[in-house]
């Protein structure tokens, strides 16, 4: 099956970034520096004792066994077996140490993650797959554990290791050293090949996961679609291919090691033949002791298995860098959307002026507002209507700041919407909208979005306002009885009504209704309408409505075509122009007609 291209596919071009994210994932470790010190510390201990044994092996044979010596014998024993066991005592609180360090780290990096992501702009997910945000936030930073556990660490131990093995080879016989050291330039040569593959392909795989978390999650959320239009085969055949293409990525991997590891192995043994064969030499002549001999195999046997370690240490690694590639890309994404460095306090009533207002969401200048200009009143109620694509909804996002314009200016209470905090703007900000989104968890904290700040007496005071206590006191448990996700034990208009409960506990000073009652039956729609009578008193409020019915009490409708503000004026003075909203409530009235 070919493969299947999604959009957006962030790749990763092959650049040698490996010391610039190694300084940048360093900078992590800073808080813990001493924890660090300690670490390394122990670690030239823990390095020196390894190769030490092989050396006490050498005494206890030539100085003691050969001469009969059984007390000295015990006694190199003894120093032995204190040796293993402080070896065995400092490498669990080395692992210890460093599994602390760790997940501390990720820790931090998680929230860091999750924070940025938070704030970034809806532009960014307007073009980025939920699925990918997510790998970065879970796969990616769990794929930095073992690097920051114990790979940077035991890259260490490992090359302090092979050190020490060098050090008491080269002062035991530098001869049989040379000897040992004559594999070292085709393992060089092996690893140098083995590393060029082996970081192109995990950057695959991290790819390709991204790829195939992407598609699950949208396909899940998605997946009464699927089933409605039966595209079960042709989602499954999607999936095939972006799943081939992972398991390919990972079984290039696979066949880099399944290479690399006994091509080591071969050489690890060839170097112990050639001990054997130039120490049995040595050996029958006289020139050579047992436990020389004996000494030299067990450090060539501990010469590769660090080796072999920083091999897969460097398996770890160079998965840690593609994961914080795609980490780092997410965290070097602009928010676009900043705070002033000196911001207006928000002290007025809820005004709201469009200025000449010009907005594209692309960089190619087709632009979804025009010259747009509109001046609402504190406490006045102004709807607006349009078609599809007219920018009714450009307009609220614009006014919340998920997006800035590109020409002309927006005011709230007389100030630039850039001259706030965007978190003080949003708070005056409440929006209800057509699809209401509930979080798994108690009515009582998707009311308050768990906001501390807001009591349970206003939480309580806010459904009843809206109605919404007559289906709450019903649940089993009342404001805190559990909701599943996307509040799918509820119907569509008593989800509508926590939505509405939710815009009224935060009390805001400006209320955006889009779409608010299009997808409940009539009867909740007067119920809604009565609660919106009492919501929209003393507040500044924005209403988009394709049913024209639901807004002839506004103090001002705004009739929206292709970007520009065509009509405005009462319901009556509308009907009276005889214009596109007369002609838009006809239509409607007929087809209610048709449909009683």
């Amino acid at each position: 099956m070919p493969p299947v291209t999604l959009p957006n596919d962030d790749d990763v071009k092959d650049k040698p970034y490996d010391m610039k994210l190694l300084k940048r994932l360093m900078r992590y470790m800073r808080p813990y520096r001493w924890h660090l010190v300690t670490v390394l510390s122990l670690n030239v201990v823990v390095s020196a004792l390894g190769p030490l044994r092989p050396w006490l092996v050498q005494i206890a044979i030539d100085d003691h066994v050969a001469h009969g010596d059984m007390p000295g014998l015990m006694r190199m024993i003894a120093i032995l077996g204190g040796t293993m066991v402080g070896q065995a005592v400092l490498l669990y609180i080395l692992t210890y140490l460093m599994r602390f360090v760790g997940q501390h780290i990720l820790y931090t990096l998680r929230l860091e993650v999750f924070q940025h992501a938070s704030r970034l702009p809806l532009k960014y997910f307007d073009k980025t797959p939920v699925g990918r945000v997510v790998t970065r936030v879970t796969n990616d930073i769990d794929t930095l554990d073992d690097m920051f556990s114990s790979g940077i660490v035991m890259i260490m131990t490992d090359v302090m290791v092979i050190g020490c093995i060098l050090a008491f080879m080269f002062k035991m016989d530098w001869r049989m050293a040379l000897l040992s050291l004559t594999i070292v330039p085709p393992l060089l040569i092996v690893s140098f090949l083995f590393r060029i593959k082996a970081r192109t392909a995990f950057r695959d795989v991290r790819k390709h996961l991204a790829r195939l978390n992407s598609f699950m999650q949208e396909r899940v959320t998605g997946m009464a679609i699927v089933q409605l239009f039966g595209r079960e085969r042709d989602e499954l055949a999607q999936f095939g291919g972006i799943n081939e293409d992972h398991t390919e990525a990972n079984i290039r991997t696979i066949r880099y090691y399944a290479f690399y590891f006994p091509t080591v192995e071969f050489l690890s043994t060839l170097v112990i033949t050639l001990i054997l064969w130039y120490a049995g030499g040595q050996l029958l002549q006289g020139a050579l002791s047992v436990g020389v001999l004996f000494a030299f195999v067990q450090w060539t046997e501990q010469f590769f298995r660090p080796i072999f370690d920083l091999s897969d240490k460097y398996n770890v690694l160079q998965n840690a860098l593609a994961s914080s590639e795609r980490i780092f890309e997410l965290l070097d994404t602009e928010s676009g959307i900043t705070d002033p460095a000196e911001p207006k306090v928000i002290s007025g009533q809820g005004a709201v002026d469009f200025e000449n207002v010009w907005f594209s969401y692309g960089d190619n200048e087709e632009w979804v507002l025009r010259d747009l200009s509109l001046h609402i009143e504190p406490g006045q109620t102004v709807a607006i209507v349009g078609a599809t694509g007219a920018g009714k909804t450009t307009i609220i996002s614009l006014l919340n700041r998920f997006y800035d314009v590109q020409k002309g200016t927006i005011r709230v209470d007389g100030h630039d919407l850039r001259e706030y905090r965007v978190a003080d703007l949003r708070h005056q900000i409440a929006i209800v909208l057509q699809d209401v989104y509930l979080f798994p968890g108690t009515v009582k904290a998707n009311i308050s979005l768990e906001n501390d700040e807001i009591p349970e007496e206003r939480i309580i005071a806010a459904a009843k306002m809206v109605g919404a206590d007559r289906f709450i006191d019903k649940l089993p448990d009342g404001y805190d009885s559990m909701l599943l996700e996307g509040g799918s034990s509820l119907s569509v208009g008593q989800k509508q009504l926590l939505s509405f409960a939710r815009a009224l506990a935060y009390d805001p000073r400006i209320l955006i209704l889009d779409e608010a009652t299009s997808s409940v039956d009539t009867e909740t729609e007067q119920q809604i309408q009565t609660a919106i009578a009492e919501m929209l008193h003393g507040r500044t409020a924005i209403v988009i409505a394709h049913r024209l019915s639901t807004i002839q009490t506004a103090d001002r409708i705004i009739v929206m075509h292709k970007g520009e503000v065509r009509e405005h004026g009462t319901h009556a003075e509308l009907l009276a122009a005889d214009g596109i909203y007369s002609r838009l409530y006809q239509l409607q009235y007929k087809d209610q007609e048709a449909k009683a």
